[in-house]
């Protein structure tokens, strides 16, 4: 009988989808291709799909056999095939990237980015300022200092301690009802949060490389799991690269918020804010509105830089 569920779970061969509170193991038949996507992966979590039920036994069985057309996806660059995407999560309404400035790293090239892709694919972004209680006070100092960068250009951003779950009352209350992909590299404190939002879930985490500053892999698939109140989260595996995917040079700028409103005042059309005179963009980096680490970002992806953490 043909059925319409959820993936849950994806693990590159099987998928785990919900349907009518129940999980099917499914496996999809033949080869799926969707238009215009080259993706490694043809089914990711959030994708609702059409699947005939093979058994409803114990272990229950199925073979996924349509996707519905998906509302949005967001991606990263392939490991191994640099000219092919693989879709993270799809159908989803705000992603919650982590960020710590030590133990590992955050760099704001790497924000940019991320923000660069979730612009692009019209996804809602918070920014998570986490591990606050390890830094000292300049770290606070230079971590509020980078806060404010993305919230002068109308990004949502908290401070939270993962681990104390009283420090976590605004994201609950942004997540309710709603479907939210958590991100961010390895070791940043995504299972941690999650396991203090939602003790139940026991997601596995682990300690930081001293060494290189790396957060181990703890994630090794993506995973959505039910919370109270409605809301729904798919845990990522930790992205040490995050790339941006088939966004033109001249297109790029629309994708920073603070270039996009000011790029009608340039003298040319296609101005790409580097060396052509009268560019409103450079006129606002030169008066201290745009902030130097958002256009070195800028740069470096127009520059399609490969070198990204």
């Amino acid at each position: 009988m043909r059925q319409k569920g959820v993936v849950y779970c994806s693990t590159g061969s099987h998928y785990r989808v919900k349907f009518n509170g129940a999980f099917y193991d499914c496996r999809i038949k033949g080869k799926f291709r969707i238009k215009g996507i080259k993706s490694t992966n043809p089914i990711a979590v959030g994708d609702r799909v059409w699947f005939d039920r093979e058994s409803d036994g114990v272990k229950k069985t199925g073979v996924i056999t349509e996707i519905e057309s998906r509302q949005n996806y967001i991606v990263r660059k392939s490991v191994n095939l640099s000219k092919q995407i693989h879709i993270i999560a799809s159908n989803i309404d705000q992603v919650f990237l982590m960020i710590t400035l030590k133990t590992p790293p955050t760099f704001p090239t790497f924000i940019d980015r991320f923000l660069v892709t979730s612009e692009a694919y019209e996804i809602k972004t918070v920014l998570v300022f986490n591990k606050i209680d390890l830094y000292t006070p300049q770290e606070l100092k230079d971590m509020r200092s980078l806060k404010g960068v993305y919230e002068k250009i109308g990004y949502d951003c908290y401070e939270v301690v993962a681990k104390e779950v009283n420090s976590l009352g605004e994201i609950q209350k942004t997540m309710a009802k709603k479907v939210s992909v958590f991100s961010g590299h390895s070791g940043v404190g995504k299972s941690t949060l999650l396991n203090s939002l939602s003790p139940g879930l026991d997601l596995k985490t682990s300690n930081v490389s001293a060494q290189h500053e790396q957060g181990q892999h703890t994630t090794t698939f993506a995973e959505m799991f039910d919370l109270d109140g409605g809301a729904k989260i798919i845990d990522t595996p930790g992205i040490k690269g995050f790339g941006v995917v088939d966004i033109q040079k001249e297109e790029l700028s629309g994708y920073f918020t603070e270039f996009s409103v000011l790029r009608s005042q340039c003298k040319f059309n296609n101005c790409l804010h580097t060396t052509e005179p009268q560019c409103a963009v450079k006129e606002a980096l030169e008066a201290g509105e745009i902030a130097q680490s958002r256009y070195k970002s800028y740069l470096q992806l127009l520059d399609n830089d490969a070198t990204y953490r």
